[in-house]
């Protein structure tokens, strides 16, 4: 892993012309480490209810505006069988922390897409406890997304009121985890208000420390029914696209971020996510890491694009049935809501393809995981 003071001079650098050797540094480990298929991962959002009262998202428990919905175990196979459909190798089930998807429908309905299909199983659905966790994974499931967000407790806190039980420790529930077998993947935000550069440096420190398989950045964009989003004024997703030509000063340069933060803080611009997927990528040169929706809500034009350019291997074409997709608002003006899956996986395939990449064939699973078990 590269200095610290060499981390910090990268998430400080606001040039243009003189982020091309870390885009092409990034761009060359990804290529030498993890290969020029780009894997796609078939989203599917299963359900919008959440018992969490997080600051900053849209699915929080009450948020009275928003229409809640659970999918079907057959409206969730539907989807799988698209899926294979599509040639893709993976699907992501992704949800609320929602204690009405019960840990034994979910290890019934793990079983059946592992019977009926040859798709790896990826879980998304929050903090559970440790007996579901493990239940899922001997029903068949692969791996397990549970973001940490934040390597900074104080921070954390602030954004993620504790459940009245108590919450537990994710990096601990990470490693827990690990343990039963899952691919492991986390993840942050980038520029919660008050999150420093040096939070980002501590958190780029805590995935080489967790060894993880999967690695997920993207700026923090509140959805304003939201306390942050409210005290932020947020109605749209922060600005600032990233133009390739180094003198155009519309770059994306403007560090000033959305919370209005002074100092230190780091700002929550589609150009500091590149920085912090290009990092990620030198920190953990194994790992898999997504060029994100959050980015194409940025940059529609070419948001992905540039993701797959510095650093990511990864893009999730959404199979949510479309009645359900705009419900899914963690954040608000989430790209692509309109596209069917159809039209989905077709632009993505597009736009892998024109970047000189090829859509991944199997499964896609981690190159670290497959070292860290040989």
């Amino acid at each position: 892993m590269m200095p610290r003071d060499q981390i910090l001079q990268w998430l400080r650098e606001t040039d243009a012309a003189r982020l091309g050797p870390l885009w092409r540094q990034a761009d060359e480990t990804r290529r030498r480490c993890v290969g020029d298929a780009v894997h796609l991962r078939g989203l599917i959002e299963i359900s919008n209810h959440c018992v969490r009262r997080c600051a900053y998202c849209g699915l929080r428990a009450g948020n009275d505006r928003l229409v809640r919905y659970r999918m079907s175990a057959e409206e969730i196979l539907e989807c799988a069988r698209q899926a294979v459909a599509f040639g893709y190798g993976t699907l992501v089930l992704q949800s609320g922390e929602d204690r009405g998807v019960a840990a034994p429908w979910m290890a019934a309905l793990i079983r059946r897409i592992k019977a009926e299909t040859p798709l790896a199983v990826t879980l998304s659905l929050g903090e559970r406890d440790e007996k579901e966790l493990r239940l899922w994974r001997e029903a068949g499931a692969d791996r397990y997304l549970l973001r940490f967000e934040t390597s900074n407790p104080a921070l954390y806190a602030r954004i993620h009121p504790a459940r009245a039980e108590g919450a537990p420790d994710r990096i601990a529930l990470l490693r827990a985890l690990r343990a039963m077998g899952y691919e492991t993947g986390s993840g942050v935000m980038i520029g919660i208000p008050g999150q420093t550069h040096e939070d980002l440096a501590n958190d780029l420190e805590m995935f080489k420390k967790l060894d993880l398989d999967m690695i997920g950045v993207g700026p923090f964009i509140p959805h304003p029914d939201t306390p942050l989003g409210k005290a932020s004024g947020a109605a749209q997703p922060p600005t600032g696209s990233d133009k390739s030509d180094p003198s155009d000063k519309s770059d994306g340069s403007d560090e000033s971020g959305a919370s209005g933060a002074g100092g230190d803080q780091a700002p929550n611009t589609e150009l500091m996510a590149y920085k912090m997927i290009a990092l990620t990528r030198l920190a953990c040169p194994y790992a898999n890491i997504p060029s994100t929706t959050a980015l194409a809500t940025l940059n529609l034009a070419e948001g992905r694009e540039l993701g797959l350019q510095r650093g990511a291997n990864i893009v999730m074409p959404n199979l949510t049935p479309p009645q359900y997709r705009a419900l899914y608002e963690i954040y608000p003006a989430k790209a692509c809501l309109r596209e069917t899956a159809d039209e989905c996986h077709r632009c993505l395939s597009r736009r892998i393809a024109s970047i000189g990449r090829r859509v991944g064939a199997g499964r896609g699973d981690s190159p670290n995981w497959g070292r860290r078990t040989c």
